[in-house]
């Protein structure tokens, strides 16, 4: 297995969704098969972002989510910070400001626009140092 480099999510305004992720992640697109589909790329992973087609978006108001969170791997503790400052400064939603873990890793915590919570992560061992 190469690991997990292939996330889809349902979106309510994909032109919000594609501006957070290009904007504060730097991802960039990779295809654009249609207005309501949208595959986003990091160089290494793949982000793809679907709109809830608009007759839909009534069911997905107020409703709970079976995903806890997603994390984003940096390479190290000052890109997390230095990814810290960026969202602040932009005014996203934090969740969680940066803080170290039991098991050395160090995140943050941040809502995208559909409020799935995405973990901005360093990773003693799995980020790539240096």
């Amino acid at each position: 297995m190469s690991g997990l480099r292939h996330l889809a999510l349902r979106v309510k305004d994909l032109a919000k969704s594609r501006g957070f992720y290009e904007g504060l992640f730097g991802m960039g697109v990779v295809w654009q098969p249609d207005p309501d589909n949208l595959y986003l790329s990091s160089g290494t992973d793949n982000l793809a972002l679907h709109q809830i087609p608009k007759a839909d978006l009534p069911q997905y108001t107020g409703v709970g989510q079976f995903m806890d969170h997603f994390g984003i791997v940096m390479e190290s503790v000052e890109a997390v910070d230095r990814l810290y400052a960026h969202a602040t400064q932009h005014e996203a939603r934090i969740k969680q400001p940066p803080k170290r873990h039991r098991d050395g890793s160090y995140s943050f915590y941040l809502f995208d626009p559909d409020d799935n919570i995405i973990q901005v992560l360093y990773v003693p061992g799995l980020s790539n140092e240096g």
